[in-house]
């Protein structure tokens, strides 16, 4: 494993972006090209009766109205242990508000928009639907709980005990970059350019709704203007407008309103964390039971028990007991959001360790640091490595945390405004894919390097550059990365911080057989320049490798789940050890004493996530994601109509997120020590622990400040009036 830290490089694609010249999915532009409009329904359950389309039909330039006597019948599940079915197409049965019963096309996207806004469907209205949580009609399906030790025994022993609820509420992505698909059928094949993280997953669900073989399909995302979970699964938009071309035999682009988005793509659902915490007589922990549940949609995927992942990694303490439950609504499915699970759950746990640290009068920093991980009690393996005490010591050292008065509203400003400093860890498990990576390096000074990853904006681009660049003599101007196109290479999606750690060792393990493989092909010749020149001088035109990582503890079985379009994650459960990446967040808020409004000045957050491969971007994640965790800890909750269903506040004017006067000095390091057995860089993940824990320092900051403890997000004023 090398050692080395790896330099500051600038981004690869900072050039392009500036610019405005990097090309994403939706500015393909086409001969023929069709716009599309998707028509809601403005029920929130029941069934269409009939669409009438003569209206759609004559507004100039409409050129088809398809309905779901148009498509296909949606695609039945495959039985146990089978993928889930794709998401529906077009169906008549309404399950959410806002759900598409019509797809308009037309010349140009405005008369798609008119011969939408035209159509007038007959509805059936199912008038008993359930739009949340507590409203009658919700069905509450628990799932396996996740146990070690024996925690009610251990809660009897406690001395000290802290019991709460905290509450995250819905939330829904809103990436710059809308949904997009652009789909066109030739020859026999049908391409379609989406901004998706999951090139192949799109791919998977496409074929499947539509009947096709995987060789008639190719997907493809060059870039993607924002992902954070939303695109990291099939839409369903993307086989309707599939289907649309193949039917026209005319290329047909959608670009999903963001109206349509809040109620069509996955979001972040409303979950409530029922957190106990017994100490003993030294004031330590020893028990806790966590339990948690989410709103879901009647026949969605999203698994709650991940709520109780992260908690029992961060502090040593081996009793614990925690469940986990859906609570099936009428709503469309729930999914992955930036550090999905480990943001509300660590918002609710951190906050109850500040709550049982000021109940035994501790220090919230000294009381963390007395509790160490360095085994995953439930599974009993040895952490690969855990330096999140660490990040803590180092956090509060640059913060300046024993500069700080323990008693709430103790610090203030000289105009009154009150100051809190809070504190929080985070954690997020680490995983890794299989992936199947192709370097080539050509005599023209070209090199080209296809593998699965996709560029979201987090800079993928950049880290694989840095290993090719660091490990191989060759031009990096003229390096072309071939990523997120199914006809390339074989492609997982990309999420949940494993497109690192998945991808750069299966570069640098290329770089390694290229020099080897050169070296074969020189022999005893002495030959200097770079790679681009040596092959010149030995009238070479190219040379290529071919390498195929699997990460440890899989085998043949999950390569070729992967080939054939299939998830194949290992970890953060590994035959021998577990693995999770560690953060912590120290934030300073200022209060003002007669409005309440909140501000973050200044934040110091410090990461252990394995070794940096590319520190500008990693510094970019983790400024991301903390600007993140503030704007969903005082913005952002996205309302329901419990009259109507649906989403009340679907777009930014409404759907309050952080602005710049909110956001103050983020102070980002890293304690960058490879992990000595996850994979040959020892890089763990970033992208979602940047964010994780960060809302519960703010929550913890500002009782500090004032003496309020706040327990749902997000804080709002009338709440510290």
């Amino acid at each position: 494993m090398s050692v080395e830290p790896f330099p500051d490089r600038p981004r690869v694609d900072a050039h392009e972006k500036v610019r405005g010249a990097a090309i994403y999915a939706a500015d393909v532009a086409l001969p023929g090209l069709l716009h599309a409009m998707l028509v809601p329904a403005t029920i929130a359950k029941g069934r269409v009766t009939a669409v009438p389309v003569e209206a759609a039909l004559q507004v100039p330039g409409v050129v088809r109205v398809l309905t779901a006597t148009d498509f296909p019948p949606p695609v039945q599940p495959a039985g146990a242990g089978g993928p889930p079915p794709p998401p529906p197409m077009i169906t008549p049965e309404i399950a959410y508000r806002g759900q598409p019963f019509a797809i308009v096309l037309a010349e140009t996207l405005e008369a798609a928009i008119e011969g939408a806004e035209a159509i007038r469907p007959d509805y059936a209205p199912d008038l008993a639907f359930t739009p949340l949580i507590d409203s009658p009609g919700h069905r509450r399906e628990p799932v396996e709980p996740i146990t070690a030790g024996d925690a009610a025994d251990a809660m009897t022993r406690a001395v000290t005990r802290h019991s709460a609820e905290y509450v995250s509420p819905a939330q829904h992505h809103n990436p710059i970059e809308m949904l997009s698909t652009t789909a066109f059928w030739a020859d026999g094949v049908l391409t379609v350019h989406e901004g998706t993280q999951s090139t192949s997953g799109t791919k998977g669900a496409v074929g499947r709704n539509l009947r096709l073989e995987p060789d008639q399909l190719v997907v493809k995302s060059p870039q993607i203007g924002g992902g954070f979970g939303q695109k990291g699964t099939p839409q369903r938009q993307s086989a309707i407008v599939a289907h649309a071309a193949m039917l026209t035999g005319r290329p047909v682009k959608l670009v999903l309103p963001r109206g349509q988005i809040f109620h069509n793509a996955s979001f972040r659902p409303r979950s409530r964390h029922r957190i106990e915490i017994g100490a003993d007589a030294t004031g330590k922990m020893i028990a806790v039971r966590y339990d948690a549940d989410h709103q879901q949609s009647r026949s969605g995927q999203f698994p709650p028990a991940e709520y109780l992942e992260a908690a029992p990694q961060m502090y040593g303490f081996t009793d614990y007991h925690g469940t986990a439950a859906n609570v099936r609504i009428d709503t469309q499915s729930p999914g992955y959001m930036r550090a999905p699970h480990p943001h509300p759950s660590c918002f609710a746990f951190e906050s109850a360790v500040d709550e049982l640290a000021l109940m035994l009068e501790q220090d919230p920093v000294a009381f963390r640091l007395r509790h160490e991980a360095t085994i995953d009690p439930i599974h009993n393996r040895p952490h690969s490595s855990n330096h999140l005490h660490s990040c803590l010591r180092e956090g509060a050292r640059r913060f300046g945390w024993d500069r700080r008065t323990a008693a709430p509203g103790s610090m203030t400003l000289p105009d009154g405004t009150l100051v809190g400093w809070g504190v929080a860890s985070g954690a997020y498990p680490v995983h890794i894919h299989p992936n199947i990576a192709t370097l080539t390096v050509r005599a023209d000074g070209t090199t080209r390097f296809a593998a699965a990853a996709h560029e979201m904006g987090q800079g993928i681009r950049s880290t694989i550059e840095q290993v090719l660049v660091r490990e191989l003599d060759i031009d990096p101007t003229r390096l072309e990365l071939a990523i997120g196109d199914t006809s390339a290479a074989a492609q997982h999606t990309t999420a949940g911080s494993w497109g690192t750690g998945s991808v750069v060792p299966a570069a640098l393990e290329a770089a390694s057989r290229m020099k080897a493989a050169l070296a074969e092909l020189l022999g005893d010749r002495q030959v200097g320049g770079n790679l681009h020149r040596q092959l010149a001088r030995v009238k070479r035109p190219s040379l290529s490798v071919e390498v195929t990582r699997i990460p440890y503890g899989q085998g043949q079985k999950e390569l070729a789940t992967f080939q054939q379009g299939g998830m194949a994650l290992a970890g953060p459960f590994f035959p021998a050890f577990t693995t999770f990446s560690f953060i912590a967040h120290f934030v300073e808020v200022h209060v003002e004493p007669r409005t309440r409004r909140v501000r973050v000045p200044r934040v110091v957050s410090v990461a252990d996530c394995g070794r940096v491969v590319s520190p500008r971007t990693a510094a970019s994640q983790v400024r991301g994601g903390v600007t993140w965790a503030i704007s969903a800890a005082l913005r952002e909750v996205t309302e329901v109509d419990p009259r109507y269903g649906g989403w009340l506040n679907n777009d930014l004017a409404d759907y309050v997120v952080a602005v710049n006067a909110d956001i103050g000095e983020i102070d980002v390091s890293f304690i960058d020590e490879p992990d000595p057995v996850v994979n040959a860089l020892g890089v763990k993940g970033l992208g979602e622990v940047a964010m994780v824990g960060c809302a519960a320092a703010v929550a913890n900051g500002i009782h500090h400040a004032t003496g309020r403890r706040l327990r749902e997000m997000p804080f709002r004023i009338e709440t510290l009036l």
